[in-house]
């Protein structure tokens, strides 16, 4: 399974009850496909997995893909804090029809190498379709490391990494050790032009649920080998990439959704809607790379 192009981790739309309201789904799967979004990931980070209840997740990833269909590449969020579930939930994605599930670190537990192996090899041994990883240590608390790739290399349906660590030696150094063995995914949003210029090919990014085309026009560009159109368009976005970085990401993704006229919601409590002078402020921002 080769990933191309630009997968949203599509936020999770509530109503005023806190509600999964899946109709304001309906119209963001249907607005960031049309916009050049070709894979979709439900139930990740911008996603507000955590405050997902197991059943709830099992439902958001049959309504995806009932809704979505055959329209785009889908790849289920699994992460959670214990193997037993993440491999419940990769089970389900599969046989649902997924084509691949993407699992970060376990959090709050901050697993050792040895762990965290373990981890991932129980969870790609229980199924059969690929598994993505997701290196976030800022939220995690733990890396995976090379003692974790190196011991997953002869597992197959491991094929690559979403790296969200903004350490972009990373990148040089899981290149060096492991040439193509890995697809190294841009998670790091304001560093893609990097990826790409390293030989990436697909970014995750957490503000194409609101911002699709924008971000489909840059990796259009670098992967056409048109980095100059690719650096314009990035100039462009940056000052939104740099804004939903510095903090309220999951509010500031989904208030460009309502501006887009998607009513996607609050997130879930603990976290709250924008003050009213960060909304100011950041609709500022979006309105400029529209």
């Amino acid at each position: 399974m080769k990933l191309t192009g630009v997968y949203a981790p599509i936020v999770t739309p509530f109503d005023e009850q806190e509600n999964i309201h899946y109709g304001a789904l309906q119209q963001l799967i249907d607005f960031v496909l049309a916009n050049g979004v070709v894979g979709l990931i439900p139930a990740g980070t911008t996603g507000e997995v955590y405050a997902l209840q197991a059943e709830e997740r099992l439902e958001l990833f049959r309504f995806v893909k009932d809704y979505a269909g055959e329209r785009a590449v889908l790849i289920a969020g699994v992460n959670t804090g214990s193997t037993r579930e993440v491999i419940r939930f990769s089970q389900a994605a599969e046989q649902l029809g997924y084509q691949g599930v993407m699992a970060a670190v376990p959090p709050y537990s901050r697993p050792n190498q040895r762990e965290l192996l373990e981890h991932y090899r129980a969870v790609a041994n229980s199924i059969s379709i690929p598994v993505l990883l997701y290196n976030f240590p800022w939220r995690a608390g733990s890396e995976i490391g090379y003692e974790v790739l190196d011991g997953l290399a002869n597992q197959p349906n491991v094929i690559g990494i979403k790296e969200a660590s903004s350490d972009m030696s990373r990148v040089y150094e899981m290149r060096l050790r492991y040439g193509d063995r890995y697809q190294i995914v841009c998670g790091s949003d304001d560093q893609a032009l990097d990826y790409f210029l390293w030989g990436s090919v697909c970014w995750i990014a957490g503000g194409a649920s609101c911002a699709p085309r924008q971000h489909v026009e840059v990796i259009q560009a670098a992967l056409a080998g048109d980095f100059a159109t690719a650096r314009a368009h990035m100039d462009k976005l940056m000052p939104f990439l740099r804004h939903i970085e510095s903090g309220n990401y999951t509010q500031k993704v989904k208030t460009g959704c309502q501006l887009l006229g998607i009513p996607v919601g609050n997130p879930r409590r603990p976290l709250l809607p924008l003050t009213d002078q960060e909304r100011a402020h950041f609709e500022r921002v979006f309105r400029a790379i529209q």
